[in-house]
C-alpha cells in the first residue's frame, strides 16, 4: 500500500457542495466558495463567510424544523452560485441581454443589491413552485384518472405514489440527455469525488480523486429521491385514514404536509450518513441508483475546480467539519 493511501484515518466530512455551469460550489463549517472555469480557461474565485440564521435564533436549528431551514438556504445560495457562473456564459456571447421591466424597477426602487436579492428569492420560489407542481400536483391530477375505474382508495394511492416515483426518473433521466447539463453533472461527478478524496484521507490531487466513486450517500439527489419516498409512505397512511376524493383538496394536504415531510427527510439522511452497515446500505442504494442520471465522469479540468473548491472551505483546525 502506498503512503498516498495510507496517509490518515477515513472520516464523514459535513462539506458538500453543488454543481454549477462550468464550475462547482462548496461549502464548508463556516465558508463557501465558488469556483468556476471561465471560457479562458482561468479560474473565477468567489468567497464568503457564512451566516447561519440558527446562531440568532437557535429554535430554527432543532430536529425537523432545520431541515427546511436549511433546505430553503441551500436553494437560496445555490441558486445565487448558479446566477454568478451563468454571467461568464451568457447564452448569446454578441447581443448582450436586455434587463427585463422587472429586473430596471427592482433596481430604481431597492438599488442593484437588493433587486438582486429579490430576483433571487424570486427564482428560489418559483423552482420550489415547479418541483411541487411537477412532483406533486401532477401526480395528483393524473392519479385521480383512475377513480373512472374504481373508488378504492388504495388503488389511487398506489397510482399516485407509481406516478410520482415514474415522474421523478423520467425528469432526472430527460435532463441527463441534454447536452448541456451532461456538463454540469459531470462537475456534480467531480464534486462527489474530490469529497470522497477528502473523505479517505488521501491527498487532494487529480490522481487521487480521479480514482474515487461518483455516487455519493450524502447527495442532493439522494435527499430528493427520500422527500418523493416519504411523501409516498406519509400520503398513503394520511389518506387511509381520512379518505380524500377531490385532486384539488388532495393537493393541499399535500402541500401542508410538505415542511413535515422536508423535515423528517433530513432528519433521515442525517441518519444514514452517520452510520454504515447493511441495513443504511440498503436505505441509500435506491438514492445511489438515481446518481447515474445526476453524475457523469469529470475530466481532469474539473477535478481541477472541484479540488480548488474544497480547499478553500476546509476549517483550519482539522476534524473540526467531522459530519
Amino acid at each position: 500500500m502506498s503512503k498516498q493511501e495510507c496517509a490518515c484515518p477515513k472520516f464523514k466530512t459535513m462539506c458538500g457542495g453543488q454543481a454549477l455551469i462550468e464550475g462547482i460550489m462548496m461549502r464548508g463549517p463556516k465558508k463557501q466558495a465558488v469556483v468556476v472555469r471561465k471560457p479562458d480557461g482561468e479560474l473565477e474565485i468567489q468567497e464568503k463567510e457564512l451566516r447561519f440564521i440558527k446562531d440568532r435564533y437557535p429554535v430554527l436549528g432543532w430536529p425537523l424544523i432545520r431541515g427546511v431551514v436549511n433546505f430553503c438556504d441551500s436553494m437560496y445560495n445555490g441558486v445565487t452560485a448558479l446566477m454568478f457562473s451563468a454571467e461568464f456564459y451568457p447564452e448569446d456571447e454578441e447581443q448582450e441581454e436586455e434587463p427585463s421591466k422587472l429586473e430596471n424597477w427592482l433596481e430604481k426602487h431597492l438599488g442593484s443589491e437588493k433587486a438582486a436579492g429579490w430576483i433571487i428569492t424570486l427564482a428560489v420560489l418559483l423552482g420550489i413552485a415547479m418541483s411541487v407542481g411537477l412532483f406533486f400536483l401532477l401526480p395528483t391530477l393524473l392519479g385521480s384518472v383512475i377513480t373512472l375505474v374504481t373508488d378504492s382508495m388504495l388503488a389511487r394511492n398506489l397510482a399516485e405514489s407509481v406516478l410520482k416515483i415514474l415522474i421523478f426518473i423520467g425528469y432526472l433521466a430527460l435532463c441527463s440527455r441534454m447536452k448541456d447539463m451532461k456538463r454540469v453533472f459531470s462537475y456534480h461527478g467531480a464534486e462527489h469525488k474530490t469529497i470522497f478524496c477528502y473523505e479517505a484521507g488521501l491527498p487532494l490531487t487529480v490522481e487521487n480523486v480521479r480514482r474515487q466513486p461518483r455516487h455519493h450517500p450524502r447527495c442532493g439527489t439522494s435527499f430528493l429521491f427520500v422527500v418523493i419516498f416519504v411523501s409516498i409512505l406519509v400520503s398513503t397512511a394520511v389518506f387511509s385514514v381520512w379518505p380524500v376524493h377531490n385532486a384539488l383538496l388532495r393537493f393541499l394536504i399535500h402541500l401542508l404536509m410538505l415542511p413535515a415531510i422536508v423535515g423528517v427527510s433530513y432528519e433521515f439522511n442525517r441518519w444514514v450518513g452517520r452510520h454504515d452497515g447493511p441495513i443504511t446500505r440498503a436505505l441509500v442504494a435506491p438514492g445511489l441508483w438515481m446518481q447515474n442520471f445526476t453524475t457523469f465522469e469529470p475530466d481532469d479540468s474539473m477535478i481541477e475546480v472541484g479540488i480548488t473548491a474544497l480547499n478553500l472551505v476546509l476549517p483550519e483546525e482539522k476534524g473540526t467539519d467531522a459530519w
